[in-house]
């Protein structure tokens, strides 16, 4: 099987390595963690067959060619790559052989998505790859001079890939009541949806802190409850922040609303500045509104995977393992 190794000479703030995320375990207080897009993740899968990619923040990456060929794609709103000085631009597949380097830029996105076709050897941790960025448990952070080695490697034809049809920049956001509604006052309730907020530096993999008017709970002696990807929390001085993959798996202080995942992945993409309207939904319309989109992303992934061929596919995939997983 062929090997290559490549080395990272530069990278961003909170560049990690995702698989889809560790399930199960948030009732032992263990985040899920896994991408903040979980769409862009999955289309950089889909496009070279892998199942674990690099997480890319607003400061990019630089990888040098050391050992071998690999080929990859590059998803995420705003991210570009060059190939030895060569723009390739964004929404992309390539390949980087030993001797060249790939640059990796942001540019009006804040997560982008590094997968390869071939699998990448790094730590796990509870069974799983994603990284909690935090802790560092997981596969862990990529930086400066980090050598990456990946087996099972495959070269790939350069093409570009289809954006998603949700690419434009969101203002309006869908979001469901609650669970902890009760907790706020009426002016408040009112203000949530008939005033806007806007997006601010504040952010990382946990959570983005929105700002906008202060809605102010009414009291904060509730017991701790489960806590979701797209919660809409607000702490005792009134601010409010949009709960991320690495969010924690309880908290004390109420969730105002719960925004749609997609909307809620696509608020986290968004600059600081930006500004955005809440609409609230029922739960009933929330399901209905997920289902289709579920059902839009599977058109769309089965685009960005079409050129890889089964065999591609197969190669991707550690079969060895999982039959003798079937066997224990």
């Amino acid at each position: 099987m062929a090997t290559a190794r490549l080395l990272v000479e530069a990278a961003g703030p909170l560049t990690t390595v995702q698989d889809a995320g560790r399930h199960g375990w948030m009732r032992f207080g263990v985040s899920r963690s896994g991408p903040v897009d979980s769409l862009a993740f999955r289309a950089a899968l889909a496009a070279v067959g892998a199942e674990v990619a690099i997480e890319l923040s607003i400061g990019g990456i630089v990888l040098a060619g050391r050992e071998g060929a690999v080929g990859f794609a590059l998803t995420g709103p705003g991210f570009v790559a060059e190939l030895d000085g060569v723009p390739l631009g964004g929404w992309t597949v390539g390949t980087v052989q030993a001797g060249q380097r790939l640059v990796v830029r942001a540019g009006g996105g804040n997560w982008g998505y590094l997968a390869f076709a071939g699998q990448p050897q790094v730590p796990r941790w509870l069974g799983s790859a994603a990284t909690h960025a935090a802790s560092g448990l997981g596969a862990g952070a990529a930086s400066a001079g980090q050598l990456l080695l990946l087996e099972g490697c495959r070269t790939l034809p350069g093409r570009g890939l289809p954006a998603p049809g949700d690419a434009a920049a969101i203002t309006r956001v869908r979001a469901v009541p609650g669970p902890q509604d009760r907790f706020f006052s009426d002016e408040d309730l009112a203000r949530l949806t008939g005033e806007a907020f806007c997006t601010t530096p504040g952010m990382d993999r946990m959570g983005l802190v929105l700002a906008g008017p202060p809605l102010m709970p009414t009291r904060l002696d509730m017991p701790s409850e489960p806590i979701v990807f797209g919660s809409l929390q607000v702490d005792g001085a009134g601010r409010m922040t949009l709960l991320l993959a690495d969010h924690q798996t309880s908290g004390g202080y109420p969730r105002i609303a719960t925004l749609l995942v997609r909307d809620a992945e696509r608020v986290a993409q968004l600059p600081a500045g930006s500004q955005l309207q809440i609409a609230l939904v029922g739960a009933h319309e929330a399901v209905a509104i997920a289902r289709a989109e579920a059902a839009r992303q599977r058109g769309w992934l089965s685009e960005v995977a079409a050129a890889e061929t089964l065999e591609a596919r197969l190669m991707g995939r550690n079969l060895i393992t999982a039959r003798v997983d079937m066997e224990e």
